[in-house]
C-alpha cells in the first residue's frame, strides 16, 4: 500500500525538521568531529569494494524497492558491493552525528536542509556539484541554496532531488461553496474556509501544533504576507520596521483562520494529522504533498477522486511562496573520504536515470538538474512522446498522470507544473543554514502563531519573543563562522 508520509509515524517533521532532542546531539558531535578537506573524483581505487549508502525511507514505499535494486545492480557492474540502509528521517540527524562522532558508519548517507549543521564533517562535494552542472547545466536554484554555504564558499552536500508542497483541496466542497477551483488567496481560505466549516462541517486542516507541516504553514503564510525571519544577508528582520507590521498583520492572519475555519484540535496534530483529516473526510484543504493523494488513491479511492490541487495561496501583496516539502541532500561525512569518489560516481550515476527515479516515486521526486536528458536504453514506464529531458517528462507527466485512476479526469496534477517558480526553501530569502534549521525544529513560529490564536498574548509581543528566540540561534551559529550576516 502506499503510505504518506505520516502513516508511518516517521518524525515530528519532515525535511529539515528534527527532534530537539536529535538536534541538540547532532550539535554535540560537530563538537567533537574534525573537518576535512576537498576530496577530487578520480577513478575508484581497486580497493575500494564496498559502499553503505543510509537514507530515509521513502514516503511511496515502491521507490525504495526500486532504488535498492538499481544500487545494487550499478555495484555490481562495477565491483562494488553496495548495502542500503533505511531508516525514519526523524533518526536521520541523530545517527549521522553518532556516526560522525564514533568516526564510523555509512560513507553515503541522504540528509534534508540539516545537513548544513553537519558541514565541518563532512567532505567537500564541490566537485561532484560542478561536474553534474557543467554536464547538465544549472541546478535548480533552491537545490544550490541548501547545500551551499555562502560564508565557506563550500559545497557540504548534493541536492538530487525535492518535493513539491502544494495545496490539496477537496473540490465538492469548495464547489458547492461557489470557488470549484480551490482557493487562490489566503483571504479565500478563510472566508470560504469558514463558509464550508459553518455549512458543511468540515473544518480547513492547517495545524497550530509543534509538528512540521503547521511549521510550514506559518512560514507560507509569513512569505505571503511579505515577511520572513531573515533577509537575503541572513539579518533577522521579523521584528524590523514595515517586516514588523507584515508580521503582525499574519499573525493576526492566523488567529482569525482559527477563530472561523478551525477547531481546537489543531493545537494538538502531529505530523499524520493533516493527511489523516483529508482522507477522512474531515478536512477541505491541506498543505501537503501529492502523497497524501496517493495515500488515499490505495484506502479512500472515493475521496482521492475529490482531491484536486493548487499552487501556493497568494497573500494581501500578491505574493504567494511553497516551501520545498522535503529534499534529498547526499552528504559524505569525513570518515569516509576512501570511498567518497565511489560514492560520488553513485551519485553521478543516479542523477544520469533520474527519469526512473521519478517514475518510481510515483511523481513525488522532482529532479534538481532539470535539464538532463532522458537516459538511452530500456525504461520501466511508456515512452513519452517529445521527452527529451528530465522537465519534459516532468509536465507530460503532470499533465496526464500516469498512476491516476481510470475514473480521474486528466491534468488534476497541472498545477504542479510551475511548481519551480514558486518553491522556495527554509531560510527563504536567505540560505538554508545551521541556524534556520534550529529554529525550525524548536518550532519558534508555530508557538507564535498558536500563542496569539489561543490569546495567550498580544500579536507584537509574539513577534518581538520570537524574533528574540531567533537572534539568540544565530548569534551561536555566527559565533561558529557557519552562518552569515550579523
Amino acid at each position: 500500500m502506499t503510505r504518506t508520509k505520516h502513516e508511518h509515524n516517521r518524525r515530528p517533521g519532515k525535511g529539515g525538521d528534527i527532534s530537539r532532542r536529535s538536534f541538540l546531539a547532532a550539535g554535540g558531535a560537530l563538537g567533537v568531529a574534525a573537518a576535512v578537506g576537498p576530496w577530487v573524483i578520480t577513478r575508484a581505487r581497486a580497493q575500494e569494494k564496498t559502499l553503505k549508502i543510509l537514507q530515509w525511507s521513502h514516503f511511496v514505499p515502491s521507490y525504495d524497492t526500486w532504488f535498492d535494486a538499481f544500487a545494487k545492480k550499478w555495484g555490481e557492474e562495477n565491483g562494488i558491493q553496495v548495502s542500503v540502509d533505511h531508516i525514519n528521517i526523524a533518526d536521520l540527524a541523530a545517527t549521522t552525528a553518532s556516526e560522525i562522532s564514533a568516526s564510523s558508519g555509512h560513507d553515503l548517507i541522504e540528509l534534508g536542509p540539516e545537513a548544513a549543521q553537519f558541514e565541518p564533517s563532512l567532505m567537500d562535494m564541490e566537485d561532484i556539484n560542478q561536474e553534474m552542472a557543467g554536464k547538465y547545466g544549472k541546478p535548480f536554484r533552491v537545490s544550490e541554496r541548501v547545500s551551499y554555504n555562502p560564508v565557506t564558499k563550500k559545497h557540504y552536500a548534493f541536492c538530487h532531488g525535492w518535493t513539491i508542497d502544494p495545496g490539496d483541496y477537496r473540490k465538492s466542497l469548495w464547489e458547492k461553496a461557489g470557488m470549484p477551483d480551490g482557493p487562490t488567496t489566503w483571504e479565500d481560505l478563510l472566508t470560504v474556509g469558514a463558509k464550508i466549516k459553518s455549512e458543511q462541517g468540515v473544518q480547513v486542516g492547517i495545524g497550530l501544533s509543534q509538528e512540521i507541516d503547521s511549521n510550514m504553514a506559518a512560514r507560507a503564510i509569513l512569505w505571503s504576507f511579505d515577511t520572513a525571519l531573515q533577509d537575503e544577508n541572513g539579518a533577522i528582520v521579523l521584528d524590523q520596521g514595515e517586516y514588523l507590521k507584515r508580521s503582525v498583520e499574519a499573525v493576526k492572519y492566523m488567529k482569525s483562520l482559527y477563530e472561523q475555519a478551525l477547531t481546537p484540535e489543531v493545537f494538538a496534530w502531529n505530523a499524520a494529522s493533516n493527511n489523516q483529516a483529508l482522507i477522512a473526510g474531515r478536512a477541505s484543504y491541506i498543505l501537503n504533498s501529492i502523497s497524501a493523494y496517493r495515500s488515499a488513491q490505495e484506502s479512500r479511492p472515493d475521496i482521492a477522486k475529490d482531491i484536486f490541487f493548487t499552487p501556493p495561496l497568494k497573500g494581501p501583496g500578491g505574493t504567494g511562496w511553497g516551501n520545498v516539502h522535503v529534499l534529498y541532500n547526499y552528504v559524505v561525512p569525513g570518515f569516509a573520504k576512501d570511498r567518497a569518489d565511489t560514492a560520488k560516481q553513485f551519485i553521478a550515476y543516479l542523477v544520469e536515470n533520474y527519469d526512473e527515479a521519478m517514475y518510481q516515486s510515483k511523481l513525488y521526486n522532482s529532479p534538481s538538474f532539470p535539464d538532463a536528458p532522458v537516459a538511452a536504453g530500456q525504461r520501466s514506464y511508456a515512452a513519452v512522446s517529445g521527452a527529451k529531458t528530465v522537465n519534459d517528462l516532468t509536465g507530460a507527466w503532470f499533465e496526464n498522470d500516469p498512476f491516476k485512476m481510470a475514473d480521474e479526469p486528466e491534468g488534476k496534477l497541472r498545477a504542479l507544473k510551475s511548481a519551480a517558480d514558486w518553491t522556495t526553501n527554509l531560510g527563504h530569502p536567505g540560505y538554508a543554514n545551521p541556524a534556520v534549521g534550529e529554529v525550525f525544529s524548536t518550532f519558534v513560529i508555530p508557538n507564535m502563531m498558536a500563542n496569539v490564536a489561543q490569546g495567550k498574548v498580544e500579536p507584537e509581543e509574539a513577534v518581538k519573543t520570537a524574533a528574540d528566540q531567533i537572534r539568540k540561534v544565530f548569534d551561536a551559529w555566527r559565533k561558529r563562522g557557519l552562518v552569515q550576516g550579523g
